[in-house]
Protein backbone atom coordinates (compact mmCIF):
# COMPACT_ATOMS: atom_id res chain seq x y z
CA UNK A 1 0.00 0.00 0.00
CA UNK A 2 0.75 3.74 -0.70
CA UNK A 3 1.37 6.06 2.41
CA UNK A 4 -1.74 7.59 2.07
CA UNK A 5 -3.51 3.99 2.53
CA UNK A 6 -1.14 3.30 5.24
CA UNK A 7 -1.91 6.41 6.78
CA UNK A 8 -5.46 5.96 6.28
CA UNK A 9 -5.54 2.33 7.46
CA UNK A 10 -3.08 3.49 10.83
CA UNK A 11 -4.88 7.04 11.85
CA UNK A 12 -1.28 8.66 11.24
CA UNK A 13 -0.65 11.01 8.87
CA UNK A 14 1.63 10.95 5.70
CA UNK A 15 3.39 13.76 7.23
CA UNK A 16 4.17 11.75 10.24
CA UNK A 17 4.87 8.19 8.73
CA UNK A 18 7.51 10.12 7.25
CA UNK A 19 8.79 11.85 10.06
CA UNK A 20 9.06 8.40 12.29
CA UNK A 21 11.06 6.85 9.17
CA UNK A 22 13.52 9.62 9.66
CA UNK A 23 13.97 9.26 13.73
CA UNK A 24 13.89 5.35 13.23
CA UNK A 25 10.82 4.61 14.44
CA UNK A 26 9.61 2.57 11.41
CA UNK A 27 12.02 1.37 9.55
CA UNK A 28 12.45 2.63 5.75
CA UNK A 29 9.67 1.62 3.52
CA UNK A 30 10.28 -0.24 0.12
CA UNK A 31 10.33 1.91 -2.78
CA UNK A 32 8.71 1.29 -6.72
CA UNK A 33 10.80 1.60 -9.46
CA UNK A 34 9.35 4.52 -9.53
CA UNK A 35 10.20 6.10 -5.91
CA UNK A 36 7.01 5.82 -4.33
CA UNK A 37 7.18 4.37 -0.69
CA UNK A 38 5.35 1.29 -0.16
CA UNK A 39 3.99 -0.59 3.37
CA UNK A 40 2.93 -3.47 4.74
CA UNK A 41 0.51 -4.80 6.93
CA UNK A 42 3.42 -4.91 9.56
CA UNK A 43 4.18 -1.29 9.30
CA UNK A 44 0.59 -0.48 9.19
CA UNK A 45 0.79 -2.28 13.08
CA UNK A 46 3.52 -0.43 13.95
CA UNK A 47 2.06 2.76 13.28
CA UNK A 48 -0.79 1.79 15.48
CA UNK A 49 1.35 0.97 18.10
CA UNK A 50 3.23 3.95 17.80
CA UNK A 51 -0.27 6.43 17.42
CA UNK A 52 -1.53 4.69 20.85
CA UNK A 53 2.14 5.21 22.52
CA UNK A 54 2.11 9.09 21.11
CA UNK A 55 -1.86 9.06 22.35
CA UNK A 56 -0.93 8.53 26.05
CA UNK A 57 1.89 11.27 25.56
CA UNK A 58 5.06 9.30 25.68
CA UNK A 59 8.02 10.54 23.94
CA UNK A 60 9.38 9.97 21.07
CA UNK A 61 12.62 8.51 22.50
CA UNK A 62 10.33 6.22 24.89
CA UNK A 63 7.83 5.53 21.89
CA UNK A 64 11.36 3.95 20.00
CA UNK A 65 12.36 1.74 23.54
CA UNK A 66 8.58 0.77 23.79
CA UNK A 67 8.60 -0.45 20.42
CA UNK A 68 11.74 -2.15 20.32
CA UNK A 69 10.18 -4.20 23.40
CA UNK A 70 7.29 -5.10 21.67
CA UNK A 71 9.62 -6.45 18.47
CA UNK A 72 11.54 -8.49 21.26
CA UNK A 73 9.05 -11.26 22.19
CA UNK A 74 11.25 -12.43 25.00
CA UNK A 75 10.87 -9.14 26.53
CA UNK A 76 10.63 -8.74 30.85
CA UNK A 77 8.02 -7.07 30.93
CA UNK A 78 9.12 -5.07 33.93
CA UNK A 79 11.25 -2.90 31.69
CA UNK A 80 7.59 -1.67 30.31
CA UNK A 81 6.54 -1.19 33.21
CA UNK A 82 8.99 0.51 34.46
CA UNK A 83 8.88 2.85 31.08
CA UNK A 84 4.84 3.47 32.08
CA UNK A 85 5.80 4.23 35.80
CA UNK A 86 8.53 6.36 34.81
CA UNK A 87 5.69 7.96 32.39
CA UNK A 88 3.05 8.43 35.14
CA UNK A 89 5.75 10.45 37.45
CA UNK A 90 6.05 13.09 34.41
CA UNK A 91 2.28 13.39 33.84
CA UNK A 92 1.85 13.82 37.49
CA UNK A 93 4.87 16.47 37.31
CA UNK A 94 3.19 18.35 34.77
CA UNK A 95 -0.60 17.61 35.91
CA UNK A 96 0.71 19.63 39.32
CA UNK A 97 2.45 22.42 37.00
CA UNK A 98 -0.59 22.78 35.19
CA UNK A 99 -2.65 23.02 38.50
CA UNK A 100 -0.45 25.61 39.36
CA UNK A 101 -0.79 27.80 36.23
CA UNK A 102 -4.70 27.29 36.54
CA UNK A 103 -4.16 28.55 40.07
CA UNK A 104 -2.05 31.42 39.76
CA UNK A 105 -4.12 32.59 36.19
CA UNK A 106 -7.50 32.23 38.44
CA UNK A 107 -6.30 34.57 41.34
CA UNK A 108 -5.25 36.93 38.49
CA UNK A 109 -8.76 37.08 37.37
CA UNK A 110 -10.14 37.17 40.75
CA UNK A 111 -8.58 40.19 40.94
CA UNK A 112 -9.43 41.75 37.42
CA UNK A 113 -12.41 44.07 37.88
CA UNK A 114 -13.38 43.14 34.19
CA UNK A 115 -14.99 46.59 33.42
CA UNK A 116 -14.12 49.48 31.50
CA UNK A 117 -11.13 50.59 33.10
CA UNK A 118 -7.40 49.60 31.42
CA UNK A 119 -6.70 48.33 35.08
CA UNK A 120 -6.07 44.57 35.49
CA UNK A 121 -3.30 42.62 37.35
CA UNK A 122 -3.77 39.88 34.07
CA UNK A 123 -2.12 42.21 32.02
CA UNK A 124 0.78 43.76 34.71
CA UNK A 125 1.51 40.03 35.16
CA UNK A 126 2.10 39.32 32.02
CA UNK A 127 4.66 42.16 31.72
CA UNK A 128 5.93 41.96 34.63
CA UNK A 129 10.19 41.06 34.74
CA UNK A 130 9.14 37.37 36.56
CA UNK A 131 9.74 35.03 34.10
CA UNK A 132 6.77 32.89 33.45
CA UNK A 133 8.65 29.34 33.41
CA UNK A 134 9.56 30.44 37.31
CA UNK A 135 6.03 29.09 38.73
CA UNK A 136 7.24 29.63 42.49
CA UNK A 137 8.67 33.19 42.39
CA UNK A 138 5.82 34.05 39.74
CA UNK A 139 2.97 32.45 41.67
CA UNK A 140 4.37 34.44 44.12
CA UNK A 141 4.57 38.00 42.03
CA UNK A 142 0.76 37.38 41.07
CA UNK A 143 -0.65 37.43 43.94
CA UNK A 144 1.58 40.14 45.28
CA UNK A 145 0.21 41.99 41.87
CA UNK A 146 -3.42 41.15 42.75
CA UNK A 147 -3.32 42.11 46.13
CA UNK A 148 -1.97 45.82 45.59
CA UNK A 149 -4.56 46.01 42.72
CA UNK A 150 -7.51 44.56 45.55
CA UNK A 151 -6.40 47.15 48.22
Amino acid sequence: MNIGQAAAASGVSAKMIRNYEEVGLLPAAQRTDSGYRQYGAADVETLRFIRHARDLGFSLQTVGQLVGLWHDRGRPSREVKSLALQHIQELDKKAKELLAMKAALEHLVHGCKGDDRPECPIIDSLASEVPCGDNHAHHSHLVQATTKREN
